[in-house]
């Protein structure tokens, strides 16, 4: 864990940097769902959330902050795969869309995951 974020403070700024990325970046009015608080969201997407960011957290760790070097698309590119890990972990029989490879990915949720991966790389370089 990072010093002085709990594990449910990781899964929350998960939720908040994508909900800023999503009112930032999707076309229109997002769904409800996709801009719901922590305290809406089901326990599950709650858990996935926190290991995204322990995943992306250990990444700038081990990397000794060298992530900086990655590309915004590299840096989404990962947040999205760790994102489908957690889909197959929690979800049994998923939707096409909910596992969809980074190519299939619409452009505001590629911005969005890249944007998630920056927030937490920030946190951890000022750690």
């Amino acid at each position: 864990m990072t010093k002085g974020i709990g594990v449910n403070d990781e899964g929350r700024a998960f939720r908040e940097a994508w909900i800023a990325g999503v009112k930032k970046h999707f076309p229109g009015e997002p769904k409800a769902g996709y801009i719901a608080p922590w305290d809406e969201t089901p326990e599950w997407e709650r858990e996935s959330a926190a290991a995204v960011f322990g995943q992306v957290r250990d990444f700038v760790q081990v990397s000794s902050g060298r992530t900086d070097k990655l590309s915004r698309e590299q840096k989404g590119r990962f947040v999205a795969l760790c994102w489908i890990a957690q889909i197959h972990k929690h979800i049994p029989d998923p939707k096409p869309g909910y596992v969809a490879d980074w190519s299939e990915l619409p452009e505001w949720q590629r911005q969005t995951d890249a944007d998630i991966f920056e927030h937490i790389e920030h946190i951890e370089q000022s750690v």
